[in-house]
Order: C-alpha cells, then structure tokens, then sequence
C-alpha cells in the first residue's frame, strides 16, 4: 500500500512512518520544514511539502495514495480552540478530497473525550458539544465525512502516549513537581488514566489502514492506572514529596492543566484487539515512566 501521513515528523507519525515503512508499505509524509523533510527522507518515506494550516494544498496528493493516516495536530495550548478548528478543517478537506473512493481515512481523537460513566469502550460515541471541549470538533467532522461518503476510521488515544521523546503529559507533571517542590495529585488520586506506548500505538495505525474499515479503535494498553499512583513514581524519582491537591490548592499547582489532571478515563480496548488483532508489547506507563526513558541517570 501506499499511504499518506499527516503529522508524520511528530512523536505519534514518526512512529506510524516506520511501522508502515517496516511492513513494506511506501508513505508520503506531510512535511512543514526543511528539517522535517529531511527526516521523513532519511527514514525511507517520500515528503510532500505542506502545513496543515492549508489541507486544501495537500488533499489531492493524499487522495492519489492507498490511505490516508492523520495524525498532526498543533499542540499549543494557548491556541487549542483554534488548533481544535484547523483540526476540524483538516479532516472537512482530507474527507470532501477522499468521498466515494473507497480509500480509508485515519483521524486521530482520544478516548479522555468519552471519559465518564464508567467504562469507556468504542461503541461510545462523543456526546460533549465541542463548544463545551474543542477537542470534540474531531470526531464531529469525522462523522461529517463519513456522511458525505467518505470510510473513516477513527483511532482514540490513551491521554497518556508514553515512550522517549514524549512532550506530551507525563513530562508535564515531571516539570510542574520540579517547579512545585512536590508531586501533587487531585483529591485522593484514584482518578484513572490508560496510557499506551508510542510503538503500539503506531502498530494500531497500520492495522486499522490495513482492515480498511471503518470503525473506532482504542490505542489504550491498560484499563487505566490511578494518577496517584503516577505521581508516587514521579516523587519517588525526583526526591519529592507526594501530596493531595484540592481546591485552590490544586488550581494553583496545576494552572490550566487542572482539568486533565483530573480525567477519570477507565478505557476498553477488547473491541480493537478482537477486530485489529492488536496486541501490546511494549512497556506500560508505570514501568517506562519508572526508568531512564523519564529519569535518565
């Protein structure tokens, strides 16, 4: 197959590039900067030069591939409702380039955005209006493009995609204990994240563009593993004490990230494994973030 990537110079679409590119699939990578060219050259992949800011620029050359994966995303928080749109229009383009053809389009979502009453499992559709989450924009133009007959299939990540290189959530709380003094958590911690490594993770892509099926799919290797359990290691680590954050307590350790720190996010994914043959083999969260990955020497 070939198989156009979107995202494909950053943590998760590096991943993804190799993993196809191993199982002998050729990729065209979407790529920004001469940097990212030439690392998507150097891993074997073919590079279209592109930003996301522009689908339009780039939605006719993946529609000439096999499939299409999405995995970029602009992770500046301080403009996340604007990245959420881009992300929206990205998908709208990708959707309206790929309807009647047949070919499969692989957008990218997480499973913190079906979070609450219990298990999350891939039957669970996003009920959150993304006026309320932006994030939810993702998987609404998803279903915008499978309306317009497009085959989409949608992966949802755990909140935590581990692995060396990671800059997404584990290095954050890494960070706000350093500045912190301390290793906090909210109320008594038993809040849950699932985590996944990135490799796993790229795997689950293949297999997904591989089936060719629409369909929602959860990258999550464990149910979940308490926060407080997550900031145990990292103060054990750092020489830190381990404590409980409430109220204005933990609004002030925590700033903006306060809402994710207290994802309760159990997940479910026997439907991916049973329909994918998916299968993790690398480390999970507690043991990759409880080693030199995190804490080098």
């Amino acid at each position: 197959m070939h198989v156009f990537v979107t995202g494909a110079t950053g943590f998760v679409g590096s991943a993804v590039v190799r993993n196809l590119l191993a199982a002998g699939h050729a990729v065209t990578g979407l790529a920004r900067s001469d940097g990212g060219a030439a690392a998507l050259a150097t891993m074997g992949a073919r590079v279209h030069r592109g930003d996301l800011a522009e689908p339009e620029g780039f939605a006719a050359v993946a529609v000439s591939a096999d499939g299409v994966v999405h995995c970029g995303f602009t992770h500046d928080f301080t403009r996340f409702r604007e990245n959420c749109e881009q992300d929206r229009r990205v998908i709208g383009a990708l959707g309206a380039a790929m309807a009647g053809t047949e070919k499969l389009l692989v957008v990218t979502s997480g499973t913190a955005l079906v979070s609450g009453d219990g298990l999350a499992t891939e039957e669970r559709t996003v009920r959150v209006a993304p006026e309320i989450v932006p994030r939810a924009m993702t998987e609404r133009a998803a279903e915008e493009a499978a309306a317009q007959g497009t085959k989409v299939a949608i992966v949802r990540l755990a909140p935590s995609v581990h692995g060396a290189g990671d800059h997404g959530f584990v290095p954050l709380l890494i960070d706000l204990a350093r500045r912190n003094g301390r290793s906090a958590y909210i109320g008594d911690g038993a809040n849950v994240w699932p985590g996944v490594n990135r490799l796993d993770a790229a795997e689950l892509y293949r297999l997904a563009i591989e089936k060719g099926e629409p369909g929602r799919y959860h990258a999550a290797d464990e149910t979940g593993i308490p926060v407080r359990e997550i900031a145990t290691v990292i103060g054990r680590r750092l020489g830190l004490a381990v404590e409980s954050a409430t109220g204005e307590a933990a609004q002030d350790y925590f700033g903006w990230f306060s809402h994710f720190a207290a994802i309760d996010n159990p997940t479910s994914s026997a439907a991916t494994r049973t329909a994918l043959g998916w299968e993790p083999r690398h480390p999970g969260l507690l043991a990759e973030l409880d080693s030199a990955v995190y804490f080098p020497a």
